[in-house]
């Protein structure tokens, strides 16, 4: 039996080394793809939480979260969220959102900070439509990190099936629905 040489030993060692980086790539996510295009006139109108991931600015919301878009006369959209919160008050947030790209980009980006910082790229979030049905009933927000979901529905409650298939594409999206946070809705 002969003994490897280093210049086997290097070559198994980089074939390992290629072999164990295409193996991290395969896990590394796939870039978050969102909707064809985005009618933004029919995406206007209140939509509720279903479900979201959990996030710091949400914390003193309990339930009966909304989101309410509506246009501008500068063509932006005005955006209301409001949730119940612990003693049964409300807590309200005004924003604007602006479409990145042509007008049927599902692309938006987001800001709740006074409008004299909107010069200030920090101010303002993605907000990705990554699913949407073609009856614009029930949609699903993220952003490229996927560190924010969102499930909205123009309805307080949602089929179960039309939800496990809406999950199900999420999944395949690489977001861990495991994450999700279901949102009481009275309504």
């Amino acid at each position: 039996m002969t003994r490897p040489t280093p210049v086997t030993l290097a070559a198994v060692h980089f074939l390992l080394a290629v072999c164990a980086g295409a193996a991290q790539a395969d896990d590394t996510p796939k870039p978050l793809t969102t909707i064809p295009a985005l009618d933004v006139q029919r995406y206007l109108g209140t939509w509720y939480e279903i479900a979201k991931f959990p996030n710091s600015f949400q914390k003193k919301c309990v339930g009966d979260t909304t989101a309410t878009y509506s246009l501008r006369q500068d063509g932006r959209v005005a955006v209301l969220n409001r949730c119940r919160t612990q003693d049964g008050g409300a807590d309200v947030a005004e924003g604007v959102a602006r479409q990145v790209g042509p007008a049927t980009s599902p692309k938006l980006e987001v800001r709740f900070a006074p409008a004299i910082l909107s010069f200030l790229p920090m101010v303002w979030g993605d907000y990705w439509v990554i699913d949407l049905d073609q009856g614009y009933q029930l949609s699903a927000v993220s952003e490229p990190k996927r560190e924010y979901l969102w499930i909205l529905s123009r309805t307080p409650q949602v089929d179960p099936a039309a939800y496990e298939a809406l999950l199900g594409r999420l999944r395949a999206q690489g977001l861990d629905t495991g994450k999700l946070v279901r949102t009481s809705q009275r309504q």
